[in-house]
């Protein structure tokens, strides 16, 4: 399992990968007291960190505005997954329950400030890389309304991830493609955590792998790419 950002590192010389790959996974769909306790005493954390603090100040975003700014990305409508379950939680709500693995890597987000994303592993086709959009990039839009058409190529000049056959992700990390989506049948998964200059990444990655060993039943293999080292193998 190959993942490279090496196309990205000139441009964007911060930006670090940690990669994880979980296999033999067991999820389930709604979440244990424990992952259930660990969620909420994390948005109440959240919400006490940042109490008063404008959005634009608080570190995880202001990393990934300004990558965004760095691809023509100049409009906070299209805003950073970390930014959006910050903003959410900051306004009151809760984070979204989808599964017990998608709950607990949403969760580190928001406790972390970096962008994490996850593939089904059996759905994609390596090698997998953070690059520029191509023409004839493919994408199915997993956040589309009820009755739109989710058929939503990127625009020239975007960071995306993507494998050898379409996108995985759009705007670097502001929504996912709907073919590889993890359920409750997913038995192997490729985890992204996205650090963009700012933050401990080690430690995000640590605490994820241990929450994804412990609630879903996770053996986890970790690699991380950086500048020094843009492509990196799990075997």
């Amino acid at each position: 399992m190959d993942l490279s950002i090496a196309e990205l590192v000139e441009r964007f010389p911060d930006f670090r990968v940690a990669v994880i790959v979980a296999e033999r996974l067991n999820i389930s769909g709604p979440r244990s007291e424990r992952l259930d306790h660990l969620i909420r005493e994390g948005e109440a954390e959240c919400r006490q960190r940042h109490a008063g603090t404008e959005l634009s100040a608080i570190p995880g975003v202001a990393a990934w505005r300004s990558a965004y700014k760095g691809f023509g990305i100049k409009k906070t409508s299209y805003r950073s997954s970390v930014e959006r379950l910050i903003k959410r939680v900051l306004a009151g709500d809760s984070l979204p329950a989808i599964n017990s693995f998608v709950d607990i890597y949403n969760a580190a987000s928001l406790q972390h400030g970096f962008c994490i994303g996850a593939d089904d592993l059996d759905k994609i086709a390596p090698p997998v890389a953070f690059r520029f959009s191509r023409p004839g990039d493919s994408f199915l839009d997993m956040g589309a309304e009820a009755g739109d058409d989710p058929d939503d190529p990127p625009k020239d000049g975007e960071v995306v991830l993507a494998d050898s056959r379409h996108v995985l992700c759009r705007r670097w990390n502001w929504r996912q493609d709907m073919r590889s989506a993890i359920t409750t049948d997913t038995r192997r998964a490729l985890i992204t955590v996205q650090a963009n200059g700012w933050g401990d990444l080690e430690a995000a990655a640590d605490e994820l792998s241990e929450l994804l060993e412990s609630e879903c039943g996770a053996r986890i293999r970790l690699a991380y790419a950086d500048r020094e080292t843009p492509t990196v193998t799990i075997p």
